[in-house]
């Protein structure tokens, strides 16, 4: 015996006459936070924007999901084709879906993150729609509830700032969570899905 819902409807019936376009539906893309360590400390790959928004800005490197894939299948291809990386374990930090994170329209981002061997680190190269691809040092200054990372990488520098938020949970139960009060020459959110991938990794 099929089953019927409130309105009398099997599960066949209900689904000819569900109509998606009554919800609207959020755009998915991946961000990837790769970090590289070594005895000279930690280091960063961003690549810079080649269009608005932020053109001109570093970002992580990530991009939209295609139909048929996978977020995590959209993580490998868009790292692939933005920094030419392969074959890295990427390892999932949280889902980023705050109102307004992306000015175009509403955007919720799965962000990862991946460490590569130093030995590794020469493979990067800027691909896509990414105008460069670089290697930045990156300091990290945790003062109380204050977060500054601090990126350099040649003659260029910039930092930002992220303040934690407190929660309504005890410590032991609620996730660490900061948000951006300076975003320095970051694009987006990206510099809170950093500081939440430095956490996963254990940096803070």
């Amino acid at each position: 015996m099929e089953r019927r819902d409130k309105n009398g409807l099997t599960e066949k019936e209900f689904l000819a006459a569900y109509r998606p376009k009554d919800y609207d539906r959020p755009s998915v893309t991946a961000d990837i936070a790769v970090f590289s360590m070594s005895r000279e400390g930690l280091r960063v790959l961003l690549v810079r924007r080649g269009g608005h928004p932020y053109l001109g800005y570093w970002a992580l490197p990530g991009g939209f999901a295609q139909k048929g894939e996978s977020v995590d299948e959209t993580a490998a291809r868009e790292l692939e084709e933005e920094t030419h990386l392969q074959g890295l374990p990427l390892v999932q930090v949280g889902l980023f879906s705050r109102p307004g994170r992306d000015p175009r329209m509403w955007v919720v981002s799965e962000a990862y993150a991946a460490v590569i061997p130093p030995d590794r680190a020469g493979e990067a190269a800027a691909g896509d729609d990414a105008d460069d691809a670089r290697w930045f040092d990156l300091h990290i200054d945790r003062r109380d509830t204050q977060l500054r990372l601090e990126f350099s990488s040649g003659e260029e520098s910039f930092s930002a700032e992220l303040e934690e938020v407190p929660g309504a949970f005890p410590w032991e139960l609620r996730p660490l969570e900061f948000r951006l009060t300076n975003p320095g020459e970051l694009a987006f959110d990206h510099g809170e899905i950093l500081a939440h991938a430095i956490h996963k990794i254990g940096l803070i």
